[in-house]
């Protein structure tokens, strides 16, 4: 009997009696990391990374349905004994390692090899069978080391404040956003969406240290936005308060940037291509080190990244999967908490 198996609600495992990332509700849900397209709200009960509660407690409300255990710790689910270890895409995200009368899975969610310093780094678990992601799995995605890019970034700020013009970032407001708070911290004052400096108290009041950035509300005046840097979430980058802003210049902050850059973001100034996903060559790397036997292929570019491995030699298999696009429920998620908040900028 197979420890894991694809329904229509999510990855489920029989013998645990418990699905991964659901995307219908269910009994008992186990969720990798806070991202929308694999936590989602309605699930009975909830187990996750002890990072990813303030984060389902902030968005959905969540808090008593929830449990929680660190990286390395195993609890046993009827018989499936079940631990997280780091995947390094966001705070709290977790790859899932589940353990049966000999048989070893790890579905790892979504995740990136290098090291971001903010996120637990990746780990490797060897396993018989590796659920991997394949967001970036084409060739062309190749990343730049990040501190090249964040330096890339700290030049156009620099360029922007020269020129009196306000430097905004779109980046999600979990993961990329705190990953930029992190590096960008120095001269220039920061001010955050409201949705990201939610995100930050959270992680705050949860024991992680961020640097200092300012919440923007109604009083915060244009002159002062215009002399630091300014990061919001996607959803508001063609809003009117944005063009309303002090000679706006608009860089996006996405792995998309390496191929997109003319298509949705048009009105962008700058595009830098960060991302929290593992490119081409991090994907490999990532599951050669698994050693598995089997790879199940999921959301991305599943057909293209299954035949290459098949190709290499690693039995590879594409699996259909209801995750959606990432970056689209995320927007739907900041959506409705600012409309639910009723609060303006």
């Amino acid at each position: 009997m197979a420890l894991i198996e694809f329904t229509n609600k999510g990855i489920y495992c029989k013998q645990g009696n418990f699905y991964i990332d659901p995307w219908q509700p269910v009994d008992k849900a186990v969720i990798t990391h806070g991202h929308a397209d694999h936590a989602k709200w309605g699930n009975k009960n909830y187990l996750c990374h002890t990072l990813t509660k303030p984060i389902l407690t902030e968005r959905y409300g969540l808090f008593d349905n929830v449990e929680t255990i660190a990286y390395q710790n195993t609890i046993d689910i009827n018989g499936v004994k079940l631990t997280l270890f780091p995947a390094g895409h966001v705070i709290g995200s977790a790859q899932v390692k589940l353990e049966y009368k000999g048989e070893i899975v790890v579905v790892s969610g979504d995740y990136k090899t290098e090291y971001d310093g903010i996120s637990t780094a990746f780990e490797p678990i060897k396993c018989h069978t590796f659920v991997t992601e394949s967001t970036f799995g084409l060739p062309i995605y190749k990343w730049q080391p990040q501190q090249q890019i964040f330096e890339s970034i700290k030049n156009w700020v620099a360029g922007n404040l020269q020129k009196n013009k306000t430097s905004i970032l779109i980046a999600y407001s979990l993961g990329k956003a705190q990953r930029l708070i992190k590096h960008l911290a120095g001269n220039e004052p920061i001010f955050a969406h409201q949705t990201i400096a939610n995100l930050n108290q959270a992680f705050t009041n949860a024991g992680v240290a961020l640097p200092s950035s300012i919440k923007i509300t109604s009083e915060i005046k244009k002159d002062e936005l215009q002399k630091g840097i300014v990061i919001v979430p996607p959803a508001l980058a063609d809003s009117k308060w944005i063009k309303g802003l002090t000679n706006p210049a608009i860089g996006i902050c996405s792995g998309w940037m390496a191929v997109r850059a003319g298509r949705r973001w048009r009105s962008a100034d700058a595009g830098f291509a960060l991302s929290d996903h593992a490119d081409w060559a991090g994907l490999l790397t990532a599951i050669k080190a698994t050693e598995a036997e089997k790879v199940m292929v999921t959301h991305g570019s599943t057909a293209i990244f299954s035949r290459y491995l098949n190709e290499i030699g690693i039995s590879a298999q594409e699996v259909k999967t209801q995750y959606g696009d990432e970056e689209e429920a995320e927007e739907k998620v900041v959506e409705n908490e600012v409309k639910e908040e009723k609060t303006k900028i």
